[in-house]
This record gives C-alpha cells, structure tokens and sequence, in this order.
C-alpha cells in the first residue's frame, strides 16, 4: 500500500537517490547535493510543525512511501509563497506593435518580459517519481495529496497556484531555450544554472538576465518553437494538472521557456469534490476507490482506499486503511474520488 505523508530528515538518503535518478523534471527541481537538500528538509519539518501563523512561507514536501517496505518512491511540493521571501522570475509573453505609417507597414511581433508578478503565490514544485509509476494510480495519488493537503488547510495558501512545468530538453541535454538565451549571459549550461536556482539566492538571476524585453524572432528556430511547450515525459502530470483546472497562462519558465500553469486554487478540483466525513469501518474491502487523507501538519496522511458510504456524513473503510491513517472510528477524514 502506497502512502504520501510529510518528509522527515530521516529520509534524506533515498530522497538524495530519487533526485539523482531523474533524467527529467517533471516540475521544479529538488537540489541534488545533500547538505542543501537536508536544509530544505529542515525546513519542510519546521513548516509542517508551525502552526502559529497562516501567512508564514512554508516549503513543504511529502514523500510517496511504500507502507510495507518503508522504500521511498517519489517527492512532491508545495511552496506556500513561491519564492520564499525573493522574487520569483519568469518571463512573461507579450506583443509589441512595430509600424511605419509612411512605409504603410505594421507588424506585431513577441518579447518576453522578465518578470516577478507571480512571486508569493502558491506554486506546484518538487515532483519526482520512478519511471515505472508514472502509469499508476500512485502518479495520482502523489500529485493529488497535495491538493488534498490545501483543502485541509487552506488558510495556509494563496488565492492562486501555479506551477512550471519542465519545457523542452532533447536526449544529448541541450535546451534550445536555454542555449539560445540563458547561456549567452550565465556562461554556464542549463544543469548548472537550474541546480543553482534551487540552492542559492535568487539575487543571481536579476544580476545576469538581461533586464530588457527579448525579441522572439531573435532567437533561434529550435527556441522559437520550444517556447511554451512541455517537455514530453511531463505529459501525463500536465494532463492531471489540466484536469485540476490548471490552464497555462502568459508566464514561461525563465530557464527552460516551459509553461507556467495557473489555477484559482479554491477552483481545484480536488478542493472542490472533497467532501469531510466520520471514520467508520468496513470487514470487506468494497467500495469505490477513493483519496482519503486525515491529520493536521506533520501528521497529515493520505493514501487510496475502497469508501462505502453509509450515513450523509460517514464513510466505511478497511481497517487497514484506519491503520495508516493512524485513526480511530469517529475521527474526521477527507475523501475525494479519483
């Protein structure tokens, strides 16, 4: 049985193997060295731990664990202000009008804007999971445990989400977006920049892009046409992200030109068709499979599970289910079809 629950510091090794396997991201990166890997784990503890105030930053990550085994299998986030406190860059697609009156000539033409706009807004990062689950009811139940996380405590969140996605990268690592921008003014490849987003202060970005708008039609062919688009292994986490309700808007990831998806978040679905019910069991295991989560902060848990109802406000689930969820009869769940 698969569960998703907040990571610990104990689990900093084979979050460390899952960050080194991935060839591609699937959304923002996790750090792949392991003393600033263990800070942003610190950090997620202390996050889910503070319940004081609903407006501090939270960077949050959940791990997919195996129950029986204890074996890790994939990473998610939620960073509850993107850009904790720095500017979070992004370009922004726009259209300039160039015209001539007495050569009769008017031509629309597309630049890219540097900007901040979507700085401390809720944003989607971290996902990794293996290769071999990416076809599995576990790829939704990663992704969708964390909408079932800001249900459970919306105060914690923005009024919008968004999330990047990774754009295009071809199989010898080259980015035509990156190779035709980026490099010209990091002198450093796409890896390197992209692992230094993730560990350093985002102050380096603003000192090296170039502050003006950028001509499309400038830069070269590849480039132009990987613009917006995600990059092929993100297809099936962009479909359940469109199914969420998330839409890409007019921002594109500053690295890679991947798009940024954006969502009223009380617009989620998940949000939306997850219902509070009483915990009540079941000796069989019928029902229709349903996400079921339960505990506040560090105690959050959610997994799959077959829920029969019975009374308006009560659900009847395995006792196998009670067990992960650490619940007794009586305790409030959450449940949401998939």
């Amino acid at each position: 049985m698969w569960q998703v629950r907040p990571a610990r510091l104990d689990d900093l090794q084979q979050i460390l193997e899952l960050a080194n396997a991935q060839k591609g991201r699937l959304s923002s990166t996790l750090p792949k060295i392991e003393e600033t890997l263990a800070r942003k784990l610190q950090h997620s503890q202390t996050s889910f731990a503070d319940k004081t105030d609903a407006n501090t930053p939270r960077r949050l990550i959940f791990v997919l664990e195996n129950i029986d085994t204890g074996q890790l299998a994939g990473t998610a986030g939620i960073d509850s202000r993107a850009g904790n406190g720095q500017p979070f860059y992004n370009y922004r697609r726009d259209n300039l009008i160039h015209a001539s009156h007495e050569l009769n000539v008017s031509r629309r033409v597309e630049v890219l804007y540097p900007s901040h706009a979507l700085t401390d807004l809720t944003l989607l990062c971290a996902f990794t999971l293996q290769p071999e689950l990416r076809e599995t009811s576990a790829f939704e139940l990663l992704s969708r445990a964390r909408m079932m996380f800001i249900a459970s405590h919306r105060e914690w969140f923005t009024n919008r989400t968004v999330v990047e996605i990774q754009g295009i990268q071809h199989e010898d690592g080259s980015v035509p977006f990156w190779d035709s921008l980026g490099r010209h003014f990091f002198n450093m490849d796409f890896e390197t920049a992209d692992q230094y987003s993730g560990q350093l202060s985002k102050t380096f970005i603003a000192e090296l892009m170039p502050p003006n708008p950028v001509y499309v039609t400038l830069l070269s062919t590849d480039a132009q046409a990987a613009l917006g688009e995600a990059h092929p292994l993100t297809q099936p986490n962009y479909s359940l992200l469109q199914r969420e309700g998330f839409q890409p808007g007019c921002y594109v990831d500053i690295f890679d030109g991947g798009p940024v998806l954006e969502v009223r978040t009380d617009s989620l679905k998940t949000l939306v068709t997850s219902q509070c019910k009483t915990l009540h069991g079941s000796e069989t295991p019928d029902g229709e499979t349903c996400l079921i989560s339960a505990g506040e902060g560090a105690d959050f848990r959610c997994l799959l599970t077959p829920v029969a109802e019975t009374l308006a406000d009560e659900v009847k689930v395995p006792v196998s289910t009670w067990h992960a969820l650490n619940r007794n009869a009586g305790d409030p769940v959450r449940i949401s079809p998939l």
